[in-house]
C-alpha cells in the first residue's frame, strides 16, 4: 500500500546536505536544497554508488564513485557515466517531520 512514510525531521539535514533514509524497503537519498526537501533513489545507475554521500551543488548531486551528475528535483541524469536517471519520490513536511511517498 502506497503512502507517505516519516523518514526524519527538518533538523536532521542542513541546507546543501543529503542523507540516506529507508522507506518501504527502498534506499532513498534525501536532500535539503535551500529548505526544500527532495528524494531520489540512493543508488547511482552507473555502478551503484551512494548518491546520498555525493556532493550537492544547488539541485545537482555528483555521485562520489564516478562523478555522474543527477538533478535531485527530477532524478534525471545530467552527466555521464550514468546511462539513465533514478526514481524521484514525493516529499512533504508536516509539523517538522519529513515524509516520503513510497
Amino acid at each position: 500500500m502506497a503512502g507517505f512514510v516519516k523518514v526524519g525531521t527538518t533538523g536532521d539535514i542542513t541546507p546543501g546536505q543529503g542523507k540516506k533514509v529507508e522507506a518501504g524497503g527502498k534506499k532513498i537519498a534525501l536532500f535539503n536544497v535551500d529548505g526544500t526537501y527532495y528524494a531520489i533513489d540512493d543508488t547511482c545507475t552507473h555502478r551503484g554508488g551512494p548518491l546520498s554521500e555525493g556532493e550537492l551543488a544547488g539541485s545537482e548531486v555528483t555521485c562520489p564513485w564516478h562523478s555522474a551528475v543527477f538533478d535531485v528535483t527530477t532524478g534525471k541524469a545530467l552527466g555521464p557515466p550514468a546511462p539513465k536517471g533514478v526514481s524521484r519520490y514525493n516529499v512533504r513536511v508536516s509539523g517538522g517531520n519529513i515524509e516520503v511517498e513510497v
